[in-house]
């Protein structure tokens, strides 16, 4: 794994300038409230914050919305199962689609959709979850495609140095970065 192509996402819900503040440059940011989508306030918020501090922006869920704020991309969540979406819209330059999927059908689908990232979880146990990939079987899975994968779920404390065993291009996290690894994250982010 080369450091200075590790790739670290955070995903939020809503603008909160404390926990933002704490984030390196480095870390892109990925805005998902599926409880609110017609917060356009709060894009607009992210977006200002984004461009002034060098994050990227990606939206979930909402290609008309991002092509039309001009953010870095889209974010397709696993239970968006559309796949001629995209030939909908006139994407512009530099514009990235990331998804993400849970097991081999669901990544098929994700390339289907044009994802050149796609997160792969959960990784490692969660609560929400009685089933977690693990390294071995996530390995396995990107094994035989040409796609970047990103480590998504459970990650904390215990199994952060675990990542360094994964055939991933980065990680993805909910919780664990704000609270207390941003120290931790000092040697992915150069």
């Amino acid at each position: 794994m080369q450091l200075n192509k590790f790739k670290v996402y955070y995903f939020v819900s809503e603008f909160n300038l404390t926990d933002l503040s704490q984030l390196s440059r480095n870390i892109n940011i990925i805005y998902r409230n599926y409880k609110n989508t017609k917060n356009l306030e709060t894009v607009y918020k992210l977006k200002r914050y984004c461009k002034k501090n060098g994050h990227k922006l990606y939206i979930s869920n909402n290609f008309k919305l991002s092509i039309k704020l001009g953010l870095n991309g889209v974010y397709i969540p696993s239970f968006n199962k559309k796949i001629n979406f995209v030939q909908n819209y006139c994407l512009p330059k530099n514009f990235k689609i990331i998804g993400s999927a849970h097991n081999t059908i669901e990544i098929n689908l994700k390339i289907k959709q044009k994802c050149s990232e796609i997160f792969l979880s959960p990784i490692f146990k969660v609560n929400k979850s009685k089933n977690f990939l693990g390294i071995i079987k996530f390995n396995n899975l990107t094994l035989n495609n040409k796609i970047n994968f990103i480590a998504l779920g459970g990650i904390c404390d215990k199994n952060f140095k675990l990542i360094k065993l994964l055939s991933s291009k980065g990680f993805a996290s909910i919780n664990w970065a704000k609270k207390n690894g941003l120290r931790e994250l000092r040697p992915f982010i150069i």
